[in-house]
């Protein structure tokens, strides 16, 4: 369907961008690689020249183009070299994209203007300097991976930064659909779930990609759409309501562990033991009249499966504030002697105070739940030390055999 068509894709030399670059190939369409990565990176693979190589072995035709959406004369020229190689532009893809998953006192100005400018303005640029082309296609479109305009505050209350920006692409979706309705159809597209690409691996260390899909589910449901009439426009699509609608029924091709984020409804025994409570007290974390609620059953084995070695590897004392039902405060102590869990504060001060809900909380120490995904999605917010909340994943993976 795309056969012959030029697709202006930014950030295409990995990860999503590529993965729609070699889906249209496949097509035999003309890719025009507008991403910066001339050079390759100390840590990310691939580079425009590379990529361009498997787009056409998969049967496409590429131009590779070296361009920071930050700098508007390397779009324009871009844009009139792929115009000269191909004759005009079809689609564009508005792929590139920076993200600092951070707090607002965490984020540093440089990176809140890289995403502003990647991000906002760089979309907005690509798609002002295309749109003259775009709008002499017979079937035109605009594609930008972004997600829907929601004004819940949990989607900014964790990188208010990073979700401004982003909602600006969206908005940009918003006003050019509107503008261009019936010369360019604009739409969105974003995943249900995490997206597993080598910047994850950056994000979320070893083992995130288990709860990952892969890109092909987004290179799909961008085919679906862009292979639609330009009178489909204005949508913001998720990738799997989209599939579905297609007739997809079988979504475990598309996870990296398929199976993994099944939830068994197998339930558990419960029992009623005493802990020590910060004070060294010994604190009953139930009523006599009911078993344990699941977090209190959480912390009663964490108590039972701390021990000196994961006070040695992990060096910190986390302090867990728990909303919904069998909320409150609880904490794990892996600093002070043999290590220690239980309701209340801790012995000593928290070096990292991890904020959910209670559901969250069980299902991120059953291993249904990773914790980048937990606090890439806003479902947990975490302040202080960074670097011993990853550790405490490792525990984390010892756990989840006993959880």
């Amino acid at each position: 369907k795309l056969a012959g068509c030029t697709l202006f894709i930014t950030g295409a030399s990995r990860g999503i961008g590529k993965a729609i670059a070699l889906k249209a190939a496949k097509d035999g369409a003309n890719i025009v690689i507008a991403a910066k990565t001339a050079e390759p990176h100390r840590t990310l693979p691939g580079t425009i020249y590379t990529a361009a190589e498997e787009i056409e072995a998969a049967g496409g035709k590429a131009l590779p183009c070296i361009v920071n959406v930050r700098e508007e004369e390397q779009i324009i020229n871009a844009v009139e070299k792929a115009v000269k190689t191909f004759g005009g532009i079809d689609i564009l893809v508005n792929n590139a994209s920076a993200i600092s998953l951070s707090g607002t006192l965490e984020t540093e100005t440089r990176k809140a203007n890289l995403m502003m400018d990647v991000n906002v303005r760089g979309t907005f640029l690509t798609s002002k300097v295309c749109l003259p082309y775009l709008r002499k296609s017979k079937n035109a479109h605009i594609l930008n991976l972004s997600p829907p305009l929601n004004l819940n505050p949990i989607w900014f209350k964790n990188h208010c930064a990073y979700t401004i920006s982003k909602y600006g692409m969206s908005m940009c979706v918003l006003g050019m659909a509107e503008e261009f309705r019936g010369e360019v159809a604009v739409n969105a597209l974003w995943p249900k779930t995490a997206i597993y690409t080598s910047a994850m691996d950056m994000l979320g260390g070893s083992g995130v990609e288990k709860q990952c899909r892969k890109t092909d589910i987004l290179a799909d449901a961008a085919y679906c759409i862009l292979t639609k009439p330009k009178s489909f426009t204005g949508n913001f699509v998720i990738d799997e309501t989209l599939l579905r609608e297609e007739g997809i029924k079988d979504f475990d091709v598309y996870a990296i562990a398929p199976g993994v984020s099944q939830v068994s409804k197998e339930e558990k025994k419960l029992s009623r033991p005493k802990h020590e409570g910060p004070d060294g007290a010994k604190v009953n974390l139930e009523s006599p009249a009911k078993p344990l609620g699941p977090v209190a059953e959480t912390f009663r084995v964490i108590q039972g499966a701390v021990n000196e070695e994961f006070v040695k590897a992990v060096q910190g004392v986390f302090l867990f504030e728990l909303s919904g039902d069998d909320g409150g405060t609880w904490y794990i102590d892996l600093k002070t002697k043999g290590g220690s869990a239980g309701c209340g504060k801790p012995p000593v001060k928290a070096d990292v105070v991890m904020s959910m809900s209670s559901a969250d909380f069980v299902k991120m120490f059953t291993g249904k739940l990773k914790p980048t995904m937990a606090f890439m999605s806003g479902k947990l917010r975490i302040s202080g030390n960074m670097t011993l909340a990853l550790r405490l994943e490792k525990m984390l993976v010892q756990l989840n055999s006993k959880l």
